[in-house]
């Protein structure tokens, strides 16, 4: 299925969910993006191709003829479409909770507002709790992901398109340019991770979204990329490419603040003007990145290189 087809059926949902009376053909079309720029024959063809494709998985759509109307109108009633209450195992818990952060970074997500917003536009009364935050609605679209990188590795993996990036290695400042065949996007321990097939070097890698720079670029014709048989992409991110040894950095700390910083130090002396000096061990610069800089003007990382730097690209983004 294409992308616009799936976007114009997720509106689609969305649309009837959210009206309160039943919509005309008409008015659906003008609402739902995707509708609006084909003429009248070729909607009607797509409109009822689309009504028989969400019968056929189960999404019960009504048609409501009002004696008043010319036209029959349609809906979705949220008694039907709502699944009943589910008792899940922890593991299965888990498992849906991940599965559900995909859409919070989707594309999808913004068409799916639009849909809504037109609806409001036209006067049509829509139920505010559609498309909403988590676990207020019935539709969830949210990512939990700040890196830039996953909306296009997510496409190229739905593709099977092979990508191309700059990547920064692990404890290093130099930066790479890598050809991937991407297998999957997988979330560890709140990173997300590319797993897939290093051209340049021949071999499975894996790869933290994190650490890709600049834009990622879709190399050659969708369809390209296989993905091997009962390749384990857990086992792949479980043993990432990155240092495991712990380091010490250099912390300077503004007297008489961050007490917690200075009881996880493994050692504090006294500096000059006004500020004291902690070491702190570190196995990840990102990871000290985001705690350092949550801690504003109070500190200031002062070697190793790679973990001051990192602080001032978490400082940048955040300006930006």
């Amino acid at each position: 299925m294409s992308r616009r087809k799936t976007e114009r059926l997720l509106n689609l949902v969305i649309c009837l969910l959210a009206t309160r009376r039943p919509l005309s053909a008409e008015q659906i079309r003008h609402a739902v993006p995707g509708y609006d720029r084909d003429g009248d024959e070729a909607f009607q063809r797509m409109f009822e191709r689309d009504k028989n494709e969400l019968r056929e998985i189960g999404i019960p759509i009504d048609v409501v003829r009002d004696p008043w109307e010319d036209e029959p109108g349609y809906r979705i009633e949220r008694q039907s479409y709502e699944l009943p209450e589910i008792v899940l195992e922890p593991d299965e818990a888990a498992v849906l909770g991940v599965a559900a952060q995909v859409w919070q970074r989707a594309s999808l997500a913004e068409a799916a507002s639009g849909a809504l917003l037109k609806l409001r536009a036209g006067g049509v009364a829509t139920d505010e709790t559609v498309g909403g935050s988590v676990g207020g609605g019935a539709l969830e679209l949210r990512v939990d992901t700040r890196d830039p990188a996953f909306p296009a590795l997510w496409e190229a993996v739905r593709d099977r398109r092979v990508v191309r990036f700059d990547y920064r290695g692990a404890g290093s400042e130099n930066v790479h340019t890598r050809t991937v065949e991407p297998w999957g996007v997988v979330s560890r321990r709140g990173r997300w991770y590319l797993a897939g097939f290093d051209r340049g070097r021949d071999a499975p890698r894996a790869f933290r979204l994190s650490r890709i720079t600049g834009p990622v670029t879709a190399v050659g014709r969708s369809g390209a990329v296989e993905v091997p048989q009962g390749v384990d992409l857990r086992a792949m991110v479980g043993f990432p490419d990155e240092p495991t040894q712990a380091r010490t950095a250099l912390v300077r700390v503004r007297q008489g603040t961050c007490e917690g910083l200075r009881q996880l130090s493994g050692a504090v002396r006294a500096g000059a003007g006004g500020w004291d000096e902690a070491e702190l061990s570190f196995t990840d610069p990102d990871r000290l990145a985001g705690w350092m800089a949550s801690l504003g003007a109070d500190v200031e990382v002062v070697e190793p290189p790679d973990a001051r730097e990192a602080v001032i690209r978490r400082l940048k983004g955040a300006l930006a």
